[in-house]
């Protein structure tokens, strides 16, 4: 047991120090930053929201309110059942009646891909309906777009997490790619395996989103199938610090959570043993030595610690709970269960999001 605790320890102390320096590099949008003197949309696809869109849409129209050059909100109604595109009406944006996807199209990309065809703007914000943006986050986000040089960026919004089972996995999302992905290089690199994005906020050049063909029409994790196409045509764009220009409650409570990651999970990584691999290398650098260190392991102790120092620093950073840091073990452990199941899932056929398939359409 020595060389695996010696292993994960090793890690572990190494994931802190790419924390550490990550959060040095994390690009931050200004929130003194002026509105963009170019023409700006933003795009919320939206399906059977109608207890979000209406605060969504609300804080979008704050946020834009007295800008030079006037900026266009369009809310997709992707097929909603209930009273979606009513209320995103009644709070006095433009609504588009979408279409079913046609095949080989998944819903989420097709929605978005609809509404990029509705504008000719300069910049696309892409906007969950769950987000709620701060007066000067989407002058933020364009500045920080524009200032950057890149071609998309994609602020991480405060991930807001009440219960229990909320505030064990959701730190996980920011904490990943702090702990794991080497931001300078992936800004850099052309590589897809280099990425990391959110689609809850995400503002493209929308020269480069069409140079690229758009959103892929078959991706699960649109977000990240975005910037991968971005960048094998040559563009550029990176994850970015959003906790002060937006919030997002992902999941309410357990069984939301559960059914959510149930539903993206199997597509995280690619392949069933490329899953495997990479649960059982969080588990060998992230539990194996807590364990250990509850047999009193000095090695598997220091391993643990730093694991839970980088789980703070991140915390810290993107506004959740530093002190849920200590349970990062078991994190890691439920991360690996909802893996399994989503891959599972996967397997038998079940998946599903909002009474449809997670399955492109066939031909």
């Amino acid at each position: 047991m020595r060389a695996p605790v010696l292993i994960g320890s090793a890690l572990a102390l190494a994931s802190l120090a790419l924390t550490v320096d990550n959060l040095r590099r994390l690009r931050t949008p200004d929130p003194a930053a002026a509105p963009p003197r170019e023409r700006v949309a933003v795009l919320v696809p939206a399906r059977d929201e109608e207890d979000q869109i209406g605060g969504c849409v609300r804080a979008l129209r704050d946020a834009v309110a007295g800008w030079p050059v006037p900026a266009e909100i369009l809310v997709l109604d992707d097929g909603s059942t209930d009273a979606t595109a009513a209320r995103a009406r009644a709070a006095g944006v433009r609504v588009l009646d979408g279409t079913g996807p046609p095949p080989g199209w998944l819903a989420k990309p097709w929605a978005c891909a609809q509404l990029a065809a509705a504008t000719d703007a300069d910049v696309l914000v892409f906007v969950d309906a769950d987000v709620r943006i701060a007066p000067h986050g989407l002058a933020a986000t364009a500045d920080l777009l524009r200032r950057s040089g890149l071609d998309l960026v994609s602020p991480h919004p405060r991930q807001v997490a009440v219960t229990a089972a909320e505030r064990l996995v959701q730190p996980l999302l920011a904490w990943s790619w702090l702990a794991t992905l080497p931001l300078g290089v992936a800004e850099r690199s052309p590589r897809p395996t280099l990425t990391a994005a959110n689609g809850q906020l995400l503002a493209v050049d929308a020269r480069a989103y069409r140079a690229a063909g758009g959103h892929p029409c078959d991706a699960v994790l649109d977000d990240l199938a975005l910037l991968r196409s971005l960048k094998r045509h040559g563009f550029r764009g990176v994850v970015a610090d959003g906790t002060g220009v937006a919030s997002c409650r992902m999941y309410a409570g357990a069984s939301e959570l559960r059914a959510g990651y149930t539903k993206s999970l199997w597509a995280a990584f690619g392949t069933r043993p490329r899953a495997a691999a990479v649960i059982g290398l969080l588990g060998l650098v992230f539990v194996v030595p807590a364990v250990a260190a509850l047999g009193g392991s000095p090695v598997g102790l220091a391993g643990y610690l730093a694991g839970v120092a980088s789980r703070v620093l991140a915390a810290r950073r993107t506004g959740a709970r530093p002190l849920d840091g200590v349970a990062h073990p078991v994190s890691v452990l439920a991360l690996a269960a909802l893996t399994a199941d989503s891959w599972r899932a996967r397997r038998a056929g079940t998946l599903r999001w909002r009474g449809r398939p997670v399955t492109p359409v066939a031909a």
